[in-house]
C-alpha cells in the first residue's frame, strides 16, 4: 500500500497505524459507554481519571521498577563494544512473569483479595482458592522464566567455549 512520503514524516507511521489507533479509541469509548450505561459524564470521568492515574502514578512506578530490575539483572545488552547485541536482555526474564503475575491479579483481584461478598452462596464455589492458585501460578511463571534463563545462559556458554576452541590454531 503506497501512501504519500510527506504524510509518514508527519505522522511517523503509516495511515493504517493511524486507522488502526482511532478504531481503538472508538472501541474503547464504546465500552465504556456501554459499561457505563450512557453516563457519558461518568465516561469521561473515568477515562481522564484512568489516563491520569497510568501517566502520573503507574508510569513512574514501573518504570522506577524496571530501571531497579535492570540494575540487578546487570543492565542491557546491546552496547557499542556488547558482543551480545543479539541476545534477550536478562531483565526481560523477570519481565515477562511478572507481567503475566500482574495482569491475572488485575483481572481476578476481586477474588484473589477476597472483595467479592456473594460469592460462594451464587456459585456454591470456595473463592479462598483464588489467592493460593495465584500465587502458585506466579511461582510457576517465575520457576519456568528462570529455567528459560538458565537455558539460555548454558547454551552462550557452549556457544563461547566453541567459539574459543575454534579460534584456537
Amino acid at each position: 500500500m503506497k501512501h504519500p512520503a510527506g504524510f509518514r514524516a508527519r505522522y511517523g507511521a503509516s495511515p493504517l497505524h493511524l486507522l488502526l489507533v482511532l478504531c481503538s479509541f472508538a472501541l474503547a469509548l464504546y465500552a465504556g459507554i456501554r459499561l457505563l450505561k450512557g453516563d457519558l459524564l461518568g465516561v469521561a470521568i473515568w477515562f481522564v481519571g484512568a489516563a491520569l492515574l497510568h501517566d502520573l502514578v503507574l508510569l513512574p512506578l514501573y518504570t522506577l521498577t524496571d530501571r531497579a530490575a535492570q540494575a540487578l539483572t546487570g543492565g542491557r545488552p546491546g552496547g557499542a563494544d556488547d558482543n551480545r547485541a543479539h541476545r534477550v536482555p536478562p531483565v526481560n526474564y523477570l519481565r515477562v512473569p511478572a507481567f503475566l503475575s500482574l495482569l491475572l491479579l488485575a483481572v481476578w483481584y476481586p477474588l484473589i483479595l477476597r472483595r467479592v461478598p456473594g460469592y460462594r452462596p451464587a456459585t456454591a464455589l470456595d473463592p479462598d482458592r483464588f489467592l493460593g492458585h495465584w500465587l502458585l501460578l506466579t511461582a510457576g511463571f517465575f520457576a519456568l522464566s528462570a529455567a528459560c534463563l538458565l537455558a539460555a545462559t548454558a547454551r552462550g556458554r557452549r556457544k563461547a567455549e566453541r567459539g574459543r576452541h575454534a579460534a584456537k590454531p
